[in-house]
Order: C-alpha cells, then structure tokens, then sequence
C-alpha cells in the first residue's frame, strides 16, 4: 500500500507541472506531498506492527492497534474537509482558469498550457466552448471561431468555427 501511494503521490507532483499556470497557487501541490509521507508512515507502521506480530508483543500490537485508530480519524477528519472545501476549491480553480484563458493569444506560453489541457483532456474551454466568446483572443481574431486545439481529433479539416458546433 505504501509503494502504491509512493506512485501516486509522484504521479500527481509529475502531471502538476503540466498544469501549474493553471494552479497558481503552489499550495495546490500540497496534497500530493502529504500523500507520500503518509506512504512513508504507512511504511514504518506496516514495519512495527510486522515486528509486534512476529515477537508476539502484547505493547507492540497495543501501538499499532492505537496508531491504526488515530489514522483512521485522520482520513474520516480529511474526507470531512475535503468534502466541506470542494466549492471553493472548484470556484477557485475555475477563477485562475478564466484569467489564463484571458490571457490566450495563440503565441505565449499561457496559450501553450491551454492548448495542451484542452487536448488532453479533450475539452473546449473552462465549462463549454461558449466560454471562447468572452475572450480577448476571440474578439481580436473576428473570425467567429475557437482555438483549433478545441477541435475533436478524430475530426479532419476542423476550423474551429462556431457554426460547427459538433466538430468541437
């Protein structure tokens, strides 16, 4: 289970440096630091209660028994945070999107970010491509339509226009 947070934790600080103009707030890799040093504390519990198991040690099994229980509390009393917090987080990280939006304009290296989220993860702007209307990039260009990494992939000759809605 420790190795398994390890990779998750890492994997998470990884795909964040992709994502980090996104995330301005350096907090936002927070949770993935947390994750692996409870790795690590998994580990060393995993250890004391391995060795409380094998010396058949009433005090050993006791702290692991109690070490167990706090942990426990500590994951409901996160899940309780987390589940309280989540609006806010969710404005917030829709907020710092629509500026990096703004800022879009095809050439710097905001627009590279948002080209790359919208391929990934096969998107079109923060909720739908309407949200392209609004922008600077899109009212400079008067052409009446989004960026082409909004465009489907499977989709060939994609212009981006807003006549074609299907084809983003």
């Amino acid at each position: 289970a420790a190795a398994g947070l390890s990779y998750v934790g890492a994997y998470v600080i990884n795909t964040y440096k992709s994502y980090d103009n996104f995330l301005q707030d350096k907090y936002a890799v927070l949770p993935a630091v947390i994750i692996i040093c409870v790795a690590v504390v998994m580990f060393v519990i995993g250890l004391i209660g391995c060795c409380a198991t094998f010396r058949e040690s009433r005090v050993g099994l006791g702290l692991f028994l109690a070490i167990i229980l706090v942990i426990f509390i500590a994951e409901v009393s996160a899940f309780v945070v987390g589940f309280v917090y989540r609006e806010k987080v969710k404005t917030d990280v829709q907020g710092t999107m629509r500026s990096v939006f703004e800022q879009y304009d095809g050439k710097n290296p905001e627009s590279t970010v948002v080209d790359y989220l919208q391929e990934q993860l096969h998107c079109c702007g923060v909720k739908n491509y309407s949200d392209w209307t609004t922008t600077q990039w899109f009212n400079s260009t008067g052409n009446n339509s989004v960026p082409l990494s909004c465009c489907q992939q499977d989709v060939k000759n994609c212009t981006g226009r807003l006549d074609q809605p299907q084809e983003l």
